[in-house]
Order: structure tokens, then C-alpha cells, then sequence
């Protein structure tokens, strides 16, 4: 691994790469260009590379002043466990220095961001456009809590009835 390199521009990105790398994740099936678009029009980036390959990905969104959300966080499994993505998500980190962050990942990763100082948030909220299998896929994963879950301390509250 004495290879990683990491970068922050947006310049010469190999954007079928991009979308190599989040199609294997299983994060994105989203074409080249897409990505590029996706990409582009994020707040912060950062791409990790072995020599010329780019080997994982991940960007943020933000105002530049109070809140960012962390997205497609991605990194080729050969490459997980050596501390690379951890790098990639304080590089992420600090391009959002004195902001709020969020961020979606899979609940198999939950521990690692626990790890990094992130807190679990009761009150998040979300509506994804994706196609009934994809939604199918996220509930089978644990991405999503059942419809109209509420937690013990909800129960019976006039705020929680609907």
C-alpha cells in the first residue's frame, strides 16, 4: 500500500473509474457522466489512487458555512482495513471544518464512523427515489427502519400519532 496518493481536484479525473469503483462498492450504478456531474457540482471531493487507478472515491455537499452531508464514501475492498478510508473521510472532514455533518452509510460501517467522533441520529429522515427492488435492497440491508417505527420513549405521545 505504499503507492495511495490522495486528491482533492476535480481536474483529470478519470470519471469511468469513478463509476468502476461505486458500481463495485454497490453504491452507484450511475454512468461516467452522471458521475462526473455528481461529482463536479459536490462541495468537497477526494479520490484515492493506487499509482494511476483510482481505488476509491467520496465527496460532500455543503453551504460552505454551517452544513455538509457526506456521500458515495467508496473504496475497493482489497483496499479496506489499512486506515485508507478513514484518510479519505478526515480528508473529506477537513475540506468541512466548523460544520455541521451528516452522512448516510451501511450499517455495516456504522462502528467505523463511531470511531471517527459521528453520533447516530434519531430524528434523521429520508425519501429515496430508487426503484422498488433498490428500495427492497436498502430495507433487506438495514438501511431503513420499518414504516412507522418509533422508538420506546415515542410510544403514546399525541406528537407520534399519525
Amino acid at each position: 500500500m505504499n503507492d495511495i496518493s490522495y486528491k482533492i481536484t476535480r481536474e483529470e479525473i478519470h470519471w469511468q473509474e469513478v463509476s468502476d469503483v461505486l458500481r463495485r462498492s454497490g453504491l452507484s450504478d450511475r454512468s461516467a457522466k452522471d458521475q462526473e456531474t455528481i461529482f463536479t457540482n459536490s462541495y468537497a471531493v477526494v479520490f484515492v489512487y493506487d499509482k494511476e487507478r483510482i481505488v476509491g472515491v467520496g465527496r460532500a455537499l455543503s453551504d460552505g458555512v454551517s452544513q455538509a452531508a457526506i456521500y458515495n464514501i467508496a473504496l475497493d475492498e482489497e483496499y479496506q482495513g489499512y486506515g485508507i478510508g478513514r484518510k479519505l473521510i478526515q480528508l473529506l472532514l477537513d475540506q468541512v471544518r466548523g460544520q455541521n455533518v451528516i452522512l448516510y452509510t451501511h450499517p455495516r460501517t456504522v462502528a467505523l464512523y463511531e470511531k471517527m467522533g459521528f453520533r447516530r441520529n434519531k430524528t434523521a429522515m429520508c425519501r429515496f427515489c430508487g426503484s422498488e427492488e433498490s428500495l427492497n435492497w436498502m430495507d433487506k440491508e438495514g438501511f431503513l427502519l420499518p414504516e412507522k417505527y418509533r422508538f420506546a420513549d415515542e410510544y403514546g405521545r399525541e406528537d407520534m400519532k399519525g
